[in-house]
């Protein structure tokens, strides 16, 4: 039998020799992260990449590795820290596992809109939550819209959270997530996202939540027929870098990659909104029935997530600061 422990040590050495190519005239960054390459968020990173080229003159250059090439989310989220891969695109919900604060942005119902959650993670907030991981190693450079989580189901859709009752929903190793789930009345079931469409097809979960681009691109579609748009989360996805490899960055290439980064975010919101319109279509001509129900009684039944906080000072000062933006 083959020692998994040996194999991923072989493989961070190897990325380890691939990562970060220094030269007097050449610096190659690799990033690598788990989704498809005709995600909406991969094509911002791959603009952001060709920004970086231009900018620089081809002296800084970024190349990306889509679909679990180098690793699974939390693989290059480790080697990252180690600094054997440069960056890396995780859903906030991960960091979770590094600062607390993280937990305010998979909240149900954090944002009252999309706008609302635009001016938040754009910004003294949002910084502050792309600062909170340096400690880590792990340094946040901008926020990417992941638009709207909602359920998507095998056998039953999802009109009221009675529906959920006895169901095992999918869920990230996230435990605001699986607060959520448990809140709404199903049974939370973490499942990695390679995983997940084998899981779904063999019955080991009734089904998941994600934005339309992620249900569409990941073909749940073919297994999942119902999907009900209750939006309960806008967890955004987080684009970070080793502080390893960010220190050992010139001050130009830094700032190369940072004017790359902030162009790419407007252009993946673009991107974004035309890819779950896009989404939503194809998979209502798959023959998904997609359904809107009444937010009200899901709105209700996660109140007492919110509750929970108020013994914690900090997280539900974040909380109203949040709410409080406009």
């Amino acid at each position: 039998m083959r020692n998994k422990g040996y194999g991923y040590v072989i493989l961070s050495v190897a990325i380890g020799l691939l990562t970060t190519c220094v030269s007097k005239e050449h610096t190659v960054l690799k990033l690598a992260h788990g989704l498809d390459p005709s995600h909406p968020v991969h094509r911002a990173m791959v603009f952001m990449a060709e920004r970086v080229h231009e900018n620089s003159g081809g002296k800084l250059e970024v190349e990306i590795y889509p679909s679990e090439q180098l690793g699974s989310e939390q693989q290059c989220v480790e080697l990252l820290q180690i600094g054997s891969l440069a960056m890396t695109k995780v859903s906030a919900a991960i960091l979770e596992g590094f600062t607390d604060n993280y937990k305010v942005l998979g909240l149900p119902y954090i944002f009252r809109s999309k706008e609302h959650s635009f001016n938040v993670l754009d910004g003294e907030i949002g910084q502050e939550f792309l600062n909170s991981t340096e400690k880590f190693w792990i340094k946040g450079l901008c926020f990417y819209d992941a638009g709207s989580r909602s359920f998507y189901t095998l056998k039953k859709p999802v009109e009221t959270p009675a529906d959920l009752s006895g169901l095992k929903i999918r869920v990230m190793k996230s435990q605001t997530a699986m607060q959520l789930v448990s809140a709404m009345g199903g049974s939370p079931t973490p499942v990695s996202w390679g995983e997940l469409y084998t899981a779904l097809q063999s019955g080991v979960v009734d089904g998941a939540e994600n934005n339309p681009p992620s249900f569409y691109t990941s073909r749940h579609y073919e297994v999942c027929k119902f999907y009900s748009i209750n939006e309960h989360t806008m967890v955004p996805d987080v684009l970070i870098i080793s502080t390893k490899v960010w220190n050992r960055l010139t001050a130009e290439e830094q700032q190369w990659l940072s004017d790359a980064i902030r162009e790419s975010v407007e252009v993946e919101r673009k991107y974004w909104a035309e890819s779950e319109a896009e989404a939503l279509e194809k998979v209502i001509e798959a023959g998904v029935e997609i359904n809107y129900p009444d937010k009200g009684p899901f709105e209700e039944r996660v109140q007492q997530l919110y509750d929970t906080y108020k013994s914690e000072p900090e997280i539900y000062s974040l909380i109203q600061r949040i709410k409080a933006v406009h």
